[in-house]
């Protein structure tokens, strides 16, 4: 396994993070703590859950991945392990995990008693704001249209003022925002340098072969302000597998779920272009496709983490295993000739 650190922390975390939103849904309790055991074998000691989870979300299954991970966690050494979870942003469909949803003080100390509970442990090492509370280009938004009449408030700094609070009372080290916009990103370091409270550690946001939008304006920031990526969805839902090139195979989340209109654009005319050639390159050079996407990942500064999922143990083993490939200059550079075909088809 390779490590790094949490940017400016002493925490050391697996360039490969163990995702677990398959863990209550997808993945029963015994699937989870095998996949679990088997990531830690490897070297593996960041994972990644939120209170919404398992996915897609609903009533019946929300807290359950939490749950499968703390019946695990009680009987690991904590201290060796770098738990991320996070909490819910507002939204009217998601009442049923609390009734009081964004990031009041009210909310968060919910929220945080809840996950705590759940997870069975004292503290959560990074804990990740899940979407901004105010309307903004997310999950796989385009063309920005400006909410004029939204009441949101700008209230930045009270919820990092919380989040401070939080680390002082030792229930949680670090926090981390998730599906966020440069704008915000910048919002949040600017508050807290201005105000010397506890600074954003992370980004968790999309990033993928079929997704490299982060590139255009956060990595910059990820750079210079020390903000690590955490990239999620970097097999694009499966899609870059290469499994649905042919047939859409049964019980995977792209047939699975069509409800959820966000994995649909793995699945278009030019996603699947892309897919195909990205498949022709990883081909000629005796890797799979799915090593070779999460490879790309592995490789690039700006990256802390590349959190990887899976529903089978087959999947789960050649995930973590391409943290072991190295792509050449070469190969890089025609990954960079595909993209520039179809430039960011799955966004």
């Amino acid at each position: 396994m390779k490590y790094t650190t949490l940017p400016n922390t002493d925490i050391k975390v697996s360039k490969i993070c163990l995702g677990t939103m398959t863990f209550g849904e997808q993945n029963d309790e015994n699937d989870a703590h095998e996949q679990l055991n088997y990531a830690i074998e490897q070297g593996v000691n960041f994972i990644d859950t939120a209170e919404l989870y398992a996915v897609p979300g609903r009533k019946e299954t929300q807290g359950l991945t939490e749950k499968y991970i703390g019946t695990w966690l009680k009987d690991q050494k904590r201290e060796d392990l770098v738990i991320g979870s996070k909490i819910t942003g507002p939204n009217g469909g998601l009442g049923y995990i609390r009734e009081n949803l964004g990031f009041s003080n009210a909310a968060i100390d919910d929220a945080i008693e809840k996950n705590l509970q759940r997870l069975q442990t004292d503290y959560i090492d990074l804990y990740q704001l899940h979407w901004p509370e105010r309307s903004a280009n997310f999950f796989g938004t385009r063309n920005y249209k400006h909410n004029f009449d939204e009441k949101w408030i700008d209230n930045f700094k009270e919820v990092i003022e919380k989040l401070n609070a939080l680390v002082k009372d030792g229930k949680i080290r670090h926090y981390g925002v998730s599906n966020e916009t440069a704008w915000g990103l910048m919002r949040h370091l600017n508050e807290s340098d201005k105000n010397n409270l506890v600074r954003c550690k992370t980004i968790q946001n999309p990033y993928s072969l079929l997704n490299r939008t982060f590139e255009m304006n956060l990595a910059e920031i990820s750079m210079h302000e020390k903000v690590g990526l955490l990239a999620y969805s970097p097999l694009a839902f499966g899609a870059l597998s290469g499994k649905y090139l042919n047939k859409k195979p049964k019980n995977t989340r792209l047939t699975l779920y069509p409800q959820m209109l966000v994995m649909r654009k793995y699945l278009s005319k030019e996603a699947v272009f892309a897919t195909k050639k990205y498949m022709e390159l990883a081909t000629k050079n005796n890797m799979s496709l799915a090593q070779m996407a999460l490879a790309f990942i592995n490789q690039q500064p700006f990256v802390t983490a590349n959190i990887i999922g899976a529903t089978t143990m087959e999947q789960l083993k050649e995930n973590i295993g391409s943290i072991d490939i190295n792509l050449s200059e070469d190969i890089l550079k025609e990954i960079d000739k595909i993209n520039e075909l179809q430039p960011n088809p799955a966004p």
